[in-house]
This record gives C-alpha cells, sequence and structure tokens, in this order.
C-alpha cells in the first residue's frame, strides 16, 4: 500500500527498497524511509499524525491527483497569508501536510 500511495500517487522518487522500507530522494542528503510497523509500539502509531510536511510544486494539481486516487483529505486544500496548504491520509491512515513550494 505505501509503494502505491508514495510513488505512483505523490510521485516520490526512490533511492532503494526492500521488503521491510522504501527510501526516497536519491542523491539527496536527506532521505525519507517509510517502511513496516513490525512492532506492536509501532503499529500503535500507524494511523496518526506524522508531522512531516512535503513541500510541492503546483499543488492543485497534487490534490486533484491525489484525490483521482483515492486518497483521503483530512484537511481540504485551504488558500492563507502565507500559501496553500492541505492534511491527506495515506492508505494506512497516516497524515502528511502538504504546503506549495
Amino acid at each position: 500500500k505505501a509503494k502505491s500511495f508514495y510513488v505512483d500517487l505523490l510521485g516520490l522518487p526512490v533511492a532503494g527498497q526492500s521488503e521491510m522500507l522504501i527510501e526516497f530522494f536519491p542523491g539527496a542528503s536527506t532521505t525519507l524511509g517509510v517502511s513496516l510497523a513490525l512492532h506492536e509500539d509501532a503499529r500503535s502509531l500507524v494511523g496518526r499524525h506524522t508531522g512531516i510536511t512535503l513541500k510541492v510544486e503546483n499543488i492543485v494539481a497534487v490534490c486533484e491527483t491525489l484525490n483521482n486516487g483515492g486518497a483521503h483529505f483530512v484537511e481540504p486544500l485551504e488558500s492563507s497569508p502565507w500559501g496553500k496548504m492541505a492534511v491527506i491520509q495515506d492508505f494506512d491512515g497516516n497524515m502528511i501536510a502538504l504546503v506549495d513550494r
């Protein structure tokens, strides 16, 4: 589920993957990894707000793609004095904020 959400819908570039982990942003000094929640304490955190915010180009188009792909919007795309923002859930229920770059 994670790969179809982060790669197919969000279009994040894959740096590497195994049965347990997908790592994004090849060549960057910082990468983002999404792994399986195997232990009970990790599983209890699935479905919460991650605290992760992704800056995206053309947030309107990104939100349209996510909506058409079945992503759930916790907070719909809204404009504010500092820019546009939406909060979505991945296919496992983890919440991620999107802001316009």
